[in-house]
């Protein structure tokens, strides 16, 4: 009997992405509203990608099963 097939997580897969040498990379918070009251470099720095914490990893690999 075959094996079933493992389930992505959609809402992590929305929000995680795993690189080609398996890195886990996610986007930050606090960069989608009430912004004018940001300063622009806070708000640059929101806005580039950044890895998972090293803790988070396993977790994060175990929703998304075929590197979303």
């Amino acid at each position: 009997m075959p094996k079933s097939k493992l389930k992505t997580h959609r809402g992590a897969a929305k929000r995680f992405k795993i690189t080609a040498r398996g890195k886990a990379i996610r986007g930050h918070s606090h960069a989608r509203h009430i912004l004018t009251s940001k300063p622009s470099k806070r708000k640059r720095k929101l806005d580039q990608s950044t890895t998972v914490a090293k803790a988070d990893v396993r977790r994060v690999r175990a929703m998304l099963p075929y590197g979303n």
